[in-house]
């Protein structure tokens, strides 16, 4: 009786360890930058009734580049030894990488921006660990330095809330049929 009660647990461990168990992939971070609309022309992008935009500006890139550049070439005698080594000089010119671009991304309106609203963007910035003062409901200085490290991350380099991260932070709901 003992064997077999032993054996049929064997045989049930078995079976367990040969099942697949899919863990289900963890939510991945929202890329911020795929929202963004660079237009022409001023003004927000065209859209639906209850939709809204918000604007920033992405700073000019300014690369700096130092180049060696040669004066005199190396004076060499008839046994191909150096007389004299070659002169450099070093140059330095900036370069500019990227324009300064006005940037528009859809955003939580500005209904919705209550100090309820606010106060949950603190608590879920806080749960992150980008925001680390008490709750005051404010867009405050703190509080809009934290969204920027929280949304810079994701690749938009601004302290006013996208649509995307409020989503991402649970703030609003996600409109399932559009998905």
């Amino acid at each position: 009786m003992r064997s077999a009660s032993l054996t049929l647990f064997g045989a049930a461990i078995f079976l367990v360890a040969c099942q697949s168990t899919a863990v289900p992939e963890a939510p991945g971070r929202a890329d911020l930058s795929a929202d963004l609309v660079r237009l022409t022309v001023p003004g927000p992008p065209k859209s639906a009734e209850g939709e809204c935009w918000a604007s920033d500006v992405t700073p000019m890139v300014i690369e700096t580049v130092t180049e060696q550049v040669m004066v005199s070439d190396a004076r060499r005698g008839p046994d191909g030894t150096v007389l004299s080594p070659a002169v450099f000089r070093s140059e330095i010119r900036q370069k500019i990488v990227q324009e300064r671009e006005e940037i528009w991304f859809r955003s939580p309106c500005p209904q919705e921006m209550t100090v309820d609203f606010i106060a949950s963007l603190q608590r879920a910035l806080k749960a992150r660990g980008f925001y680390v003062l008490p709750l005051t409901g404010e867009m405050d200085f703190p509080t809009r330095s934290a969204l920027r490290r929280f949304q810079a991350e994701r690749g938009l380099e601004s302290d006013r809330l996208s649509l995307t991260a409020a989503r991402e932070l649970g703030l609003v709901t996600v409109d399932l049929k559009k998905r």
